[in-house]
């Protein structure tokens, strides 16, 4: 029990600095003076929501935009129409894609939130749970002994 103790306490550790580190990033810190940066973090479940947004919509904002670029090359030999139908298809396609990729970062944003809440009170309560069964382990194998 001690071992995985002292694992929690070592990642914990990780975890720390590497948070201090990123906080002391100017970039961050300049970021953090403006106002929406103010908001994001007094509002932690939103900034989440949207850094799981951002990045997971970027891979398809970036095959749209390519997409939309090989067909305005194409459009340029004369394929108008088609290029209207297909940058109609791609754009339904891209906002399908990014509705939900929006709700997927938003269950994966309540999950992590509900983990965020839930661990540190477990591990809190860890250290009095697990004094409580080894006193009740003990207390039942004596009692089974002056049975006898």
């Amino acid at each position: 029990m001690q071992r995985s103790s002292r694992l929690v306490q070592q990642l914990w550790e990780r975890w720390t600095s590497l948070v201090k580190n990123l906080q002391e990033d100017p970039r961050v810190a300049r970021l953090m003076t403006t106002r929406m940066g103010q908001y994001l973090s007094s509002h932690p479940f939103l900034a989440l929501t949207l850094l799981m947004f951002s990045v997971m919509a970027a891979l398809p904002v970036g095959i749209f935009f390519t997409f939309a670029l090989v067909t305005a090359v194409i459009s340029a030999t004369g394929f108008v129409f088609i290029e209207v139908i297909l940058l109609i298809v791609g754009g339904l396609t891209l906002l399908s894609i990014l509705v939900g990729v929006a709700l997927f970062s938003l269950l994966v944003s309540v999950v992590v939130n509900g983990l965020i809440i839930s661990i540190p009170s477990q591990l809190k309560n860890y250290a009095h749970w697990a004094k409580n069964g080894v006193n009740q382990k003990t207390e039942s194998e004596t009692s089974g002994l002056k049975e006898l």
